[in-house]
């Protein structure tokens, strides 16, 4: 009898490490197929042409938004992501714009409509990040949440509403 219970003493000793490492390895695998760290490491020019890596900003939390000048719905919550950046400042958390459109559209765009985020230019390149990163439709505008870890925490095709954005950014900030 007692020979039975150191057995399944060690036995559930062993199940739980191997839980636990299950659940570890799990997380860092769904992780690594969310696309953050495609994401982190892409590189694209911002208006001036200056090529800027996305992993600049890592440490923060970051709101990655694809958009593209002829697309409404990306041009009504463009307000949104700059009234976000004017309340973070880019100290806790970093709004990152992200053109699926030509330098010369979004230059022209930016006259009449500036921000007080980084525009980086990806043009049609920027399709297949966004695939990876859960948009297999293409649509837009999708926005990605990574937390300052570079975590994964939300992805949105289509723009959000101010209360979406004020929740989903509130869950990055906790």
């Amino acid at each position: 009898m007692i020979q039975d219970r150191r057995d399944l003493l060690i036995l559930g000793t062993v199940a739980a490490a191997a839980a636990v490492t299950g659940g570890v390895v799990g997380a860092l695998a769904l992780q690594s197929r969310s696309g953050a760290p495609d994401l982190l490491s892409a590189r694209y020019p911002d208006v001036n042409g200056q090529v800027r890596p996305l992993a600049d900003w890592q440490g923060r939390a970051l709101v990655s938004n694809f958009w593209a000048t002829w697309c409404a719905p990306c041009r009504e919550e463009i307000p949104l992501l700059d009234r976000l950046q004017a309340e973070h400042d880019g100290k806790v958390l970093q709004v990152i714009g992200i053109a699926v459109d030509s330098a010369a559209n979004v230059r022209q765009f930016l006259e009449v409509l500036p921000v007080r985020y980084p525009i980086l230019v990806a043009g049609a390149s920027a399709l297949e990040l966004m695939r990876r990163l859960g948009n297999r439709s293409g649509g837009l505008p999708f926005t990605v949440l990574l937390d300052k870890s570079g975590a994964l925490k939300e992805r949105r095709v289509g723009a959000y509403t101010a209360a979406q954005l004020k929740e989903g950014v509130g869950e990055l900030l906790r």
